[in-house]
């Protein structure tokens, strides 16, 4: 007996201001996937504690991953396609968000602190303020070769030179072998 299809999620990851969520809407769209920006899926405290300037610790992440691990499972079983943003700064957050998930591919956005945070000071509309990007620096854990599904992909450029690199990785991936399952 044949298997039903396994939906693709690609989750852009990295520190706050690498462009994640422009990134990901914009490679959504050329990919012709849905879009989650997993800042909508904070819960209410996580919202406040960061609005106030407190940075978020394992426990306020918690429910927020689990969010958006259930978002993967969600596309994945229903066989669509879809490009969920999450900042997944630590290795024990990109496990929990794998959990359960069978296809999901991490595109690591990164570049220098002081690019980021220049980008950062040019941005309007979010709650996270510059005094917390380097709590987000300091506790990103880079990806290391030995963890599954992930992509670097520097932001130094212009946006449709990051969008470049980042289409192209997805292109790739979703010419592997689709997952099944009976």
């Amino acid at each position: 007996m044949e298997g039903k299809k396994v939906g693709k999620v690609f989750l852009v990851m990295g520190v706050s201001s690498t462009g994640k969520s422009s990134v990901g809407q914009a490679l959504a769209s050329a990919i012709k996937a849905k879009f989650i920006d997993g800042d909508d899926l904070h819960p209410k405290a996580n919202i406040l504690k960061m609005s106030s300037g407190h940075a978020l610790n394992d426990d306020d992440r918690a429910p927020w991953l689990e969010r958006i691990r259930d978002a993967a499972f969600s596309v994945e079983q229903k066989g669509e396609t879809a490009v969920i943003v999450c900042s997944a700064l630590k290795r024990q957050y990109r496990d929990q968000i794998r959990e359960g998930n069978s296809n999901v591919t991490f595109l690591h956005l990164y570049g220098e602190f002081e690019l980021v945070k220049s980008r950062m000071l040019d941005r309007r509309g979010h709650f996270m303020p510059v005094s917390l990007l380097q709590n987000q620096f300091d506790t990103l854990e880079m990806p290391t070769a030995d963890e599954p599904n992930m992509i670097e992909i520097s932001i130094d450029g212009d946006f449709k030179t990051v969008l470049n690199r980042c289409i192209e990785s997805a292109s790739v991936e979703q010419l592997a072998p689709s997952v099944t399952s009976a």
